[in-house]
């Protein structure tokens, strides 16, 4: 069974810090490029950072760098999300995607088909 579940959100106030988890199974990671997204109410959704765990390559949006840190842990099949000094603007609900083909594997690049999703977790940051 194909599984790709977030954990991690909460709420906490402008400042703080969460880490997002993004647990895979049924399926390979080093396939697919994978991507952090988020969507905020009334908002558009927004790419927040991808990771190519074959190679290490990572990509940010630029309202999430310096702050935001994507990494995996291949052995455990699993992605996460540092986020740091989040600021209520994060708020939002946070998928991971795994995305095809596995490269490039950049924000902003158009010909790729999402093959899986979590069902998201909430980050509510409050001021």
């Amino acid at each position: 069974e194909v599984q790709f579940v977030e954990s991690g959100g909460g709420s906490v106030q402008a400042g703080g810090s969460l880490r997002l988890s993004c647990a895979a199974s049924g399926f390979t990671l080093e396939d697919y490029c994978i991507a952090w997204i988020r969507q905020a109410p009334g908002k558009e959704r927004e790419g927040v950072s991808t990771i190519s765990v074959t190679d290490g390559t990572t990509s940010y949006a630029d309202s999430v760098k310096g702050r935001f840190t994507i990494s995996s842990d291949n052995a455990k099949d699993t992605v996460y999300l540092q986020m740091n000094n989040l600021t209520p603007e994060d708020t939002a609900d946070y998928y991971c995607t795994a995305r095809w083909p596995p490269r490039p594997c950049i924000l902003g690049t158009l010909n790729f088909v999402v093959a899986y999703w979590g069902p998201g977790t909430l980050v509510n940051v409050s001021s």
